[in-house]
């Protein structure tokens, strides 16, 4: 096991951003504090050499820039909150909008974009970064100091292992998640269609317009979201109009949450590579890089629709306004802790 630490470059104002990389089992992970963003993951083949599997920048520059979120942890809320406001314990807090009238990933300025303190560190089976970042009250509209920390590391076996936790001095509202792209024939090989998905999850959240949720969790038994079987992406598109340009969508994961359980497998069959993920939150969002257009990646990759995917365990999008859901208020007495874990093969 290794850990690596080397300077990314510097930010307009004046700041150093360094990027850590990490060696352990077979795979290689690069990230960098700007945005506690993951840069890449070296992944093996059966029949091929190892290959960096995640969408992202050559540059801190592009980091920067970025509109698609790459790689990024993001907060304070993950998703979509409709209207950018929510009402708690009385009062109505009106949040920094950035998707049209709707906040999504904490605003125009949330964690994806802002330069993190990190350290490196060893335990007896990985290696790991810890990123941490304060967040002021009122911070894009939300209640109450919040201090957040993101632990992200390699284990002997192959494994990817996320530890998120939080702290606020008030009720507020907490989603942590990491915004990653993945492409398991390797980034920069073309869209992610013919890879398949299987699921654990039983239901699904259900949206309106704009991507905001109604409220219901129907069962997806027999219909389009019913990936409980193997199941190639671009088929799964096919069964309806509703995601026949993509899936952007969340599912509420089967058994407890709270604790860890399994959320989906994706593979490739091309390289056989597999991910398996397993995680602590009551859902994830699947999404099939619907909006990503014309964009100039790593040196030599060119990103279009569908050239990654994004499994982001997760609340689900908009609880702060849906009473219905499991809740994401977080309080001094209840803080913040989930834990995701990334399992590959090949």
């Amino acid at each position: 096991m290794k850990i690596a630490k080397k300077n990314f470059g510097m930010l307009s104002e004046g700041k150093k951003a360094r990027l850590f990389i990490l060696r352990a089992g077979d795979l290689e992970l690069v990230m960098t504090n700007y945005g506690a963003s993951l840069v890449a993951l070296y992944v093996p083949a059966s029949q091929r050499p190892r290959e960096d599997v995640l969408l992202g920048y050559g540059t801190l520059s592009g980091y920067a820039a970025d509109r698609f979120f790459f790689g990024s942890t993001i907060g304070r809320y993950a998703n979509r909150i409709a209207g950018g406001t929510f009402t708690l314990n009385g009062r109505t807090y009106v949040l920094d909008k950035n998707s049209g009238n709707h906040t999504l990933h904490g605003g125009r300025r949330g964690f994806s974009h802002r330069l993190w303190k990190a350290d490196s560190y060893e335990e007896k089976d990985g290696v790991f970064v810890r990123f941490e970042i304060s967040s002021p009250d009122g911070d894009g509209g939300f209640p109450g100091r919040l201090k957040a920390a993101v632990s992200y590391g390699l284990s002997k076996s192959n494994e990817l292992i996320v530890d998120y936790s939080a702290e606020v001095d008030k009720p507020c509202p907490v989603s942590l998640s990491n915004h990653a792209y993945f492409n398991l024939s390797g980034e920069g090989r073309g869209d992610i269609l013919s890879h398949e998905a299987l699921f654990y999850a039983s239901r699904y959240v259900a949206l309106g317009g704009e991507c905001i949720p109604t409220g219901a969790l129907p069962g997806v038994e027999g219909g389009p979201f019913d990936l409980r079987t193997r199941t190639v992406i671009k088929d799964a598109m096919a069964r309806s109009p509703e995601i026949a340009g993509g899936f952007d969508h969340c599912f509420a994961a089967d058994g407890e949450s709270g604790k860890l359980r399994p959320f989906a497998e994706l593979s490739d069959p091309l390289s056989r590579r597999k991910m398996r993920l397993f995680s602590t939150h009551p859902g994830f969002q699947f999404y099939t890089g619907n909006s990503i257009t014309a964009t100039a990646g790593k040196p030599g990759s060119f990103y279009e629709k569908h050239s990654g995917f994004c499994l982001e365990p997760q609340f689900f999008p908009d609880t702060p306004n849906q009473t219905a859901f499991p809740p994401c208020v977080y309080s001094p007495e209840r803080k913040f802790h989930e834990r995701s874990l990334y399992s590959f093969d090949w």
